[in-house]
């Protein structure tokens, strides 16, 4: 996955940087929230791991800016710092749009389970927006042509991608109205005599 990391110490930097690496991640690094805020208008990343205080752009405000961005792509965002034991940190943090905090001195094995968090969290997502794009649906068949699995039955899409089984009935309004007439059309031509 590709991470942007702002991290204005120059020791946590090269440890965010080198952990990073060797659980393959390619890593682009900025010094402060400027910079970052730089890289990621220029190329926008799944993943961001940011320090809390910086200069020339805290952390907090980097998110709110990230946030504001709004694209298709969610981003999720770390916040890596030694200034959250207030319970207001929290809150603040938040409120910009952190997604998860990990404390200073940096843990490897916690940094490795919020990525893979991370990873899923970014997957459902990318699942969820590929459902919201458009479909199209066949108005002869009734099929679905939905993209890179190619035409398949509602039935099967609904099973794929949300889990559920479907049953076939008969909705009673148009029983009443098509095919009530219509068996009654043909029980009367069967009728002896007619």
């Amino acid at each position: 996955m590709d991470i942007l990391i702002a991290e204005d110490d120059f020791i946590s930097r090269k440890l965010l940087v080198n952990i990073l690496e060797e659980l393959g991640h390619t890593v682009t690094v900025a010094n402060d929230g400027e910079e970052a805020w730089d890289a990621y208008k220029a190329q926008p990343t799944r993943m961001v791991i940011t320090d809390w205080l910086m200069p020339r752009l805290d952390g907090l405000e980097l998110v709110r800016r990230i946030r504001e961005k709004d694209l298709s792509d969610y981003t999720y965002v770390v916040h890596l710092t030694a200034n959250i034991g207030q319970r207001e940190n929290y809150f603040k943090a938040m409120e910009a749009g952190v997604d998860d905090f990990l404390t200073k001195p940096l843990d490897r094995i916690e940094l490795e389970i919020r990525i893979r968090v991370a990873e899923r969290i970014l997957k459902a997502s990318s699942h969820i927006h590929s459902l919201e794009s458009v479909l199209t649906i066949c108005a002869y068949t009734k099929k679905v042509n939905f993209p890179d699995e190619g035409w398949q039955t509602i039935e099967e899409f609904m099973r794929r991608h949300l889990g559920l089984t479907v049953s076939h009935g008969i909705e009673p309004e148009y029983y009443d109205q098509v095919i009530k007439p219509q068996l009654e059309q043909l029980k009367a031509r069967n009728q002896p005599g007619s």
